[in-house]
């Protein structure tokens, strides 16, 4: 029953929300500065230095917690974070379309961006990262 996907998915989804957390904090941290960096608006900046920050937290979390994983941690964490990688262009490329090109409010962006993301890392994650 532990390795149900199912449970795995929800608990991979509850660890993110302290990555979440993060990220939604950086985003109005660089919206209230107006910080914006690589010609970025400051919420796309601020999406994006959050979103490198909790997946640290995110990963020892999933490791441990969610997938139990036995592999090193050289093996694991390579390939978690060319995952999330992968996640971070994502997450960059749909809030620079949506926010900078179509216009959206930032918050419906990044709610958006990051059930899409969500999908994509976990199932990185269970396929690969942590097998």
């Amino acid at each position: 029953m532990k390795n149900l996907p199912i449970r795995q998915f929800i608990q991979f989804a509850a660890v993110g929300l302290s990555g979440t957390a993060v990220q939604y904090a950086s985003i109005q941290i660089a919206v209230m500065l107006s910080l914006s960096l690589l010609n970025k608006s400051p919420a796309v900046t601020g999406s994006a230095i959050g979103y490198l920050l909790g997946s640290v937290v995110n990963y020892i979390l999933n490791y441990f917690l969610t997938f139990r994983s036995g592999k090193s941690h050289m093996e694991a964490a390579s390939k978690y974070f060319t995952v999330l990688g992968i996640g971070w262009c994502i997450n960059l490329g749909l809030m620079t379309l949506l926010v900078e090109h179509w216009h959206w409010w930032h918050w419906y962006a990044q709610i958006l961006t990051t059930g899409l993301v969500l999908c994509w890392n976990f199932g990185g994650s269970k396929l690969w990262a942590f097998k």
